[in-house]
């Protein structure tokens, strides 16, 4: 599913990388505030979905080939943060629900989770 799509299904705003939500697809997404967590489980591609504002979220992101971060809960990350995103080519989106709707929101829509538990998904 592409991150303009993404955006529409839970209200978000963007806050940079708009011009590339057509093109970017995210089949599988990772919620989590820890970023230990995202670097061991969290696969390239993938749409990170946090509460965590920031600058390390883009620096993990840069790491991992993240095309987007979605910031749940209305934070808003700091002008440093977004401006690293935008010179990275990350794109940036906020939503003001909790990380559990947006995770329901997206599953039930087809993204895929990270990692598989117990041999399924």
């Amino acid at each position: 599913m592409t991150l303009d799509k993404i955006a529409r299904l839970i209200g978000a705003k963007v806050l940079c990388g708009e011009e590339k939500l057509t093109e970017i697809d995210a089949p599988r997404a990772y919620a989590c505030d820890l970023m230990s967590d995202v670097l061991a489980l969290c696969s390239p591609a993938a749409l990170l979905i946090t509460g965590l504002t920031n600058i390390q979220i883009v620096r993990t992101a840069q790491m991992l080939d993240i095309p987007g971060v979605l910031f749940v809960r209305g934070k808003t990350p700091m002008r440093d943060t977004i401006s690293l995103a935008a010179e990275s080519g990350i794109s940036l989106i906020i939503s003001n629900m909790s990380m559990f709707q947006v995770c329901g929101i997206l599953y039930a829509e087809g993204i895929k989770p990270c990692i598989l538990s117990n041999g399924g998904e």
